[in-house]
């Protein structure tokens, strides 16, 4: 039996391409203004809650100042990125991939068991059994699948101009475009920071293993 499914692969790596590109041409888009606010409106240096840093062009695409260029090479990765979320989330719910190796058990969140997996991580232990995944996990995918990346096309709606005419109750529902764009913000940020992790995880517990299995659905042990 493969350990992924070919739907899971090859959403792995379109994701991924969406991601990189949609994250450093959104850095553009910030430096263009770099305050964040809350509700319909905002411009004042007072009414920001936060003040974003300039983001250096190594980091950006199109990798010089260019918020046209930026925002184009945006909506041309965030249709694959929204399509592709929910075909994954179909093949997902089709194949049971997510109630079997994602969902949590109710003994999953005791706390003698969630600490227990916390200090396996610790230890670099990363066996977690007959499980495809530990709780740990679980929970991360969980998130990521289920509120962060939906949560990245919801608001990305409510802050397109041309998306709002069509969705103003979407934008209501966030409490307005401000708030909708610093939740924007938020779970870009949100991902970034997990990415960074699973990367990280990925090199500790065997990158070459890891990648090939991203690849050719590799097996279970």
């Amino acid at each position: 039996m493969k350990r992924h499914a070919l739907s899971t692969r090859v959403w792995h790596w379109l994701n991924l391409l969406c991601v990189v590109v949609l994250f450093m041409s959104g850095l553009t888009i910030s430096n263009a203004h770099r305050r964040l606010y809350w509700g319909d409106w905002g411009f004042a240096p007072e009414q920001a809650w936060l003040v974003v840093p300039r983001f250096p062009d190594w980091m950006t695409i199109p990798g010089y100042y260019s918020l046209a260029l930026a925002r184009d090479w945006h909506i041309l990765m965030a249709w694959p990125f929204a399509l592709g979320l929910l075909f994954m989330w179909l093949a997902m719910l089709g194949n049971r991939h997510f109630a079997r190796d994602i969902a949590t058990r109710r003994r999953e969140w005791r706390p003698a068991a969630i600490w227990s997996d916390i200090r396996a991580h610790l230890r670099l232990d990363f066996d977690h059994g007959a499980d495809k995944y530990n709780f740990l996990q679980k929970l991360a995918y969980g998130l990521v699948l289920g509120v962060i990346l939906p949560m990245m096309v919801f608001t990305g709606i409510a802050i397109s101009p041309g998306m709002e005419p069509s969705f103003g109750w979407l934008v209501d529902l966030l409490d307005g475009r401000q708030s909708a764009r610093s939740l924007h913000f938020i779970f870009a940020f949100a991902l970034a920071v997990f990415f960074v992790v699973h990367l990280i995880l990925v090199i500790l517990s065997g990158p070459i293993g890891q990648v090939r299995a991203m690849l050719t659905g590799g097996h279970h042990p």
